[in-house]
């Protein structure tokens, strides 16, 4: 496959109309391999060679929208110094515009054994995890703006995505519990009746059902537990989970517009899915772990918890900083939405005691 050495900037996975270029940054890491896949999930990994300023790059020509794709980060996996890089995960890309799939719990979702936390586990976790998709930025956006409703004549309805219409009658069975059922014009309509100006979703961003959960067969409907801060919840699509959840997402915030409602967001940057010391590695935990989380001090196989969730984002760090302003930047300039209500604000500020 052709290769070519790409930019260090943007993050993430750009696609230009003739190819596709990737960027992932790791302060900790020793190589970086991306991972496509092909539809019969055959893996073909190459070398990420260029790095600059701690992001790894390449542009793959003839690769666009749709591509399936991940990372495998080697280097030291030493949990007692806070750094758990394990080449035998693959990754999801945490500037991921959308993901296909949803965790298959397995051992090898964990990189070490299960009963020995000080172990490594070299088990191949691919065929149990998510995959980062290619997604072509283009949306007939039709002129969209925002209502800019003032703040003394806004009132907000908070909404589940799946809940406010998984029952609708008047919502097309096809479209319940979706991003298309809730722009549907008979939501819409209900919506203008009660004055409202604004909807405030609760979260969107693709979650984790937890293990826990899974095994006692339930699922995690609230969404409260982040793994991608850029993409859409791929369950909440009608249309497909390959980047179409993205332009069924865009298209739902148009119709809001249309009616003069805007969107604002709940979001979930105090934490991600990957849980405490014993948690998965999924995406974060296994390409920068101390960057991207608060650890002990003088204990950094631990994690420092002010959510009740495990972890917490490691705010002081730059770029973990500039990934969540990235992420809101992107769900203002490239899904229109109007604003967002944080979930646990103070986490994100809060200075050891």
């Amino acid at each position: 496959m052709e290769v070519w050495p790409g930019r260090a900037f943007p993050l993430g996975a750009t696609y230009d109309g003739a190819g596709t270029n990737f960027a992932l940054f790791s302060e900790v890491a020793e190589k970086i391999e991306l991972c496509l896949f092909d539809q019969n999930g055959v893996e073909e990994r190459i070398a990420l060679d260029e790095v600059d300023a701690f992001s790894w790059h390449a542009y793959v020509p003839h690769t666009g929208p749709g591509q399936r794709y991940g990372y495998r980060v080697d280097g030291p996996y030493a949990p007692e110094h806070g750094i758990r890089c394990n080449p035998h995960k693959l990754l999801l890309d945490p500037y991921a515009r959308a993901i296909e799939g949803e965790v298959r719990w397995n051992p090898a979702c964990y990189a070490y054994n299960l009963g020995d936390e000080a172990s490594r586990n070299d088990e191949d976790s691919a065929p149990y995890v998510y995959r980062s998709i290619v997604q072509h930025p283009h949306f007939d956006w039709a002129g969209d703006r925002h209502p800019d409703t003032p703040l003394h004549e806004t009132v907000i309805y908070e909404a589940h995505v799946k809940g406010m219409t998984r029952f609708h009658p008047d919502v097309p069975e096809e479209l319940r519990g979706t991003y298309g059922g809730l722009g549907h014009p008979a939501v819409i309509q209900h919506l203008k009746s009660l004055g409202v100006t604004a909807i405030e979703l609760m979260p969107v961003h693709q979650f984790v059902h937890d293990q826990r959960l899974v095994q006692m067969g339930l699922r995690n409907y609230w969404g409260y537990n982040t793994i991608g801060f850029f993409a859409p919840h791929n369950e909440y699509a009608s249309s497909g989970p390959r980047g179409e959840q993205v332009n069924e997402f865009k298209w739902m915030v148009r119709a809001f517009h249309e009616a003069g409602i805007e969107v604002i967001l709940d979001v979930v940057y105090n934490h991600t899915a990957e849980g405490n010391h014993l948690g998965p590695t999924l995406c974060f935990r296994g390409i920068d772990n101390r960057a991207y989380y608060r650890l002990v001090g003088d204990a950094p196989q631990y994690y420092y918890d002010t959510t009740g969730t495990g972890n917490s984002l490691n705010v002081r760090h730059p770029h973990t900083l500039q990934l969540i302003l990235d992420s809101l930047r992107y769900w203002v300039t490239e899904m229109h939405v109007d604003g967002f209500r944080f979930d646990l604000a103070a986490a994100l500020a809060r200075e050891f005691h």
